[in-house]
């Protein structure tokens, strides 16, 4: 039980490395067809950079199959799960909470919360392929502390 609890924690916490290396090198290198609405206007609540989401999922998706299906392999099971609540955490803190994707009121005033906030308006400050910093989602260095306000005026006065 301990193990697959650690699975599922370890396999969490590792995301957050994966998905920032996914964000670099994929979404702003090869891949930036899928990522480039996201940075910049679009109609329509979805766009096209929902894809790596359904990627996600799917490689979640067939980690928890194989691992229920074949009982040797029942700790993927426990790193899809892992992969899943990171993809949870992701959806509420990117898409609810930071792009207002779905509308709801959620307090964020809080110091983590206006750290990775700042961070990803800075991201968000840069609209093409190079040139972006701040590639993490649930994580973010102490140089972003700053008030979001001040992080979300400047990007939607460089967006202008």
């Amino acid at each position: 039980m301990l193990v697959n609890v650690a699975l599922v924690l370890g396999t969490f916490l590792f995301m957050e490395g994966v998905a920032w290396f996914t964000h670099k090198y994929v979404m702003h290198g090869f891949l930036w067809s899928w990522h480039n609405d996201h940075h910049n206007h679009h109609k329509g609540f979805f766009e096209i950079n929902d894809l790596f989401a359904v990627v996600f999922s799917l490689t979640a998706i067939g980690l928890i199959l194989a691992g229920v299906e074949i009982p040797e392999l029942a700790y993927l099971a426990w790193i899809g799960a892992g992969v899943t609540l990171y993809g949870f955490f992701y959806f509420v803190f990117h898409d609810v909470i930071v792009h207002r994707r779905v509308k709801v009121k959620i307090d964020t005033s809080g110091r983590y919360m206006q750290r990775i906030m700042s961070a990803h308006y800075i991201h968000h400050k840069v609209h093409t392929r190079e040139g972006a910093e701040a590639f993490g989602f649930l994580y973010a260095p102490k140089k972003y502390d700053r008030p979001v306000k001040t992080a979300k005026a400047e990007t939607e006065a460089k967006s202008h």
